[in-house]
């Protein structure tokens, strides 16, 4: 009886060793904010660019990558917010892209967005602490991530789309997005790649698209930052762009030290996946030819309802987070957006079978939302970004899309919705076993390369080293991070005693100084917990 492979993950496993040193960087990186002698010259820099009445400092919250303080006066506030070490592996090209993207889409797009009072480097900050963008607050009562989410799940908890939500607030809150979605896509560029303003009234695409899979590759796959597209690689194809995607995938599980394989047999169907999608690029078989040159789409990593506030009439009064916004190709704009459940396909409870059976419904709803926008829009009579989005759904371009963009997600979306589609069908009907029936789609180079990195994985995964390769603010926090901890000169403390020996400091400077959002800082020691809310 043939040996039968173990069931593969549902993701593959972020690099727990790297895991734990990003999360420690970025965890007493941020317990400086706690201490009123940083806060003061923040509040003091803040001022110098902006004023009111009546001003007072607040810490206002932390996600995944920012932390975010505010300087609130009699009518209005303004926010600064820093690029947090540990968690943003290129801080002043992401604050770079970000200020150059927000600009534009203020520029081109009726969707509002903060504005920018100032940014700059760490060089540029007192303290030197991060790269920093200084902005306009906007008002809001709650978030579409709220308007959404089940009613009463847990902030440490993933979210998931209200199975009980009623339809007509639904499509309320769907045609929202559809009209943002649809602003998104009427600007045209003739590159891939990030943004840079070159005037008050004009823009180039001038670098490499930095998006977020590549921040967490580097983050918790241990990949190499050599191994990106370099820094001034602009695209003007979509298949060259989607050909380096690809890529990436592969240098991923060479480089990914610890946790990225769990036997031989889950290496060979990694190994085999990347080599088979890659091929598919390489070929131009996952690009549109009548796509390949553009023009090409602005696209965003981070679009997402945790990102879009709404007001006390349910209604979008901002969207934020634009720092992994570039542009990129029309074919990852026409896959309609897997947010419509909150949750993503690979951490969905019962399965990505019962995430495609639940999204199938929700989508109907949000492309006849869509299309009813697109009716009251001439400009979209002619190309329809719903019946696109219709078409990727049902040709399984969206799959292609996702496995691009999720790196961590790319094994079982492969073997499930990927492989048939483009290689026919296989003997067996388990996705787990397909791999082997794929083996003689090698070449004998690849088959003896397998082989060596089959061998290389299984010996390390005998001791657990760290291999990362973080920016150099990061790498410099770590270290003196170390130093304090060999002299003895830092104590472990709980952030949650911290904040509370911050709520009773009192007047300093002519502003008070408190945290009032303290509840977001009780999670940052539990990576789950964070991760769980803002990814």
């Amino acid at each position: 009886m043939a040996k039968t492979s173990e069931n593969m993950e549902p993701r593959m496993s972020y690099d727990d060793v790297a895991w734990e040193q990003s999360e420690d960087v970025s965890d007493n990186w941020l317990l400086q904010f706690l201490d009123i002698d940083v806060k003061r010259p923040i509040a003091k820099f803040i001022l110098q660019h902006d004023s009111g009445d009546d001003p007072e400092f607040t810490i206002l919250r932390k996600g995944s990558f920012n932390i975010i303080l505010q300087m609130k006066y009699t009518y209005s506030a303004t926010n600064i917010r820093f690029s947090q070490p540990g968690a943003i592996l290129f801080p002043e090209e992401k604050v770079k892209n970000e200020v150059a993207v927000m600009r534009y889409i203020s520029d081109q797009t009726s969707i509002p967005v903060p504005f920018i009072i100032h940014s700059g480097i760490r060089e540029d900050i007192p303290l030197n602490l991060s790269p920093f963008i200084i902005m306009s607050h906007i008002e809001h009562t709650t978030t579409m991530y709220d308007a959404l989410n089940t009613p009463g799940c847990p902030n440490e908890e993933r979210g998931v789309l209200d199975s009980n939500i009623d339809e007509d607030q639904l499509e309320m809150l769907y045609t929202q997005l559809a009209k943002i979605q649809l602003q998104l896509f009427k600007p045209e560029l003739p590159k891939i790649g990030s943004l840079s303003q070159v005037d008050d009234f004009s823009w180039e695409v001038t670098s490499r698209p930095l998006s977020m899979n590549m921040n967490e590759l580097v983050r918790l796959g241990t990949l190499p930052r050599s191994k990106l597209p370099p820094l001034e690689a602009t695209f003007t194809t979509a298949s060259s762009y989607i050909e380096a995607l690809a890529q990436l995938n592969i240098q991923h599980l060479l480089y990914q030290r610890n946790d990225a394989v769990r036997s031989a047999d889950d290496c060979c169907r990694k190994f085999i996946a990347r080599q088979l999608f890659y091929k598919l690029a390489r070929d131009k078989k996952l690009s549109l030819p009548c796509c390949e040159t553009g023009p090409f789409k602005l696209w965003c990593d981070d679009f997402r309802p945790a990102n879009i506030l709404l007001n006390e009439n349910m209604h979008i009064a901002g969207v934020l987070d634009w720092e992994f916004t570039h542009a990129g190709p029309v074919e990852f704009s026409y896959a309609p957006p897997w947010w419509l459940l909150i949750e993503k396909p690979e951490y969905w409870s019962e399965g990505i079978e019962d995430w495609v059976r639940v999204f199938d419904r929700r989508l109907k709803t949000f492309l006849t939302a869509m299309r009813r926008c697109e009716d009251m829009d001439a400009r979209h009579s002619q190309h329809r970004l719903s019946d696109h989005m219709q078409r990727s759904w049902e040709s399984g371009d969206f799959w292609v899309v996702y496995a691009i963009l999720h790196s961590f997600a790319f094994d079982a979306i492969y073997w499930q919705k990927i492989d048939q589609r483009f290689f026919g069908p296989t003997e067996t009907d388990d996705p787990n076993e397909a791999w082997k029936e794929r083996l003689n789609l090698l070449d004998e180079n690849q088959k003896a390369e397998m082989e060596r990195l089959v061998t290389r994985k299984l010996e390390e995964m005998e001791d657990r080293v760290l291999a990362w390769d973080p920016d150099e603010y990061t790498e410099a926090f770590r270290h003196g991070l170390m130093r304090r901890r060999e002299k003895k000169l830092t104590r472990p403390r709980s952030l949650a005693r911290n904040l509370s020996e911050l709520n009773a400091r009192c007047a300093v400077g002519g502003f008070r100084i408190f945290n009032r959002h303290d509840t977001l800082f009780n999670h940052l020691p539990l990576r789950l917990s964070v991760f769980s809310r803002f990814l």
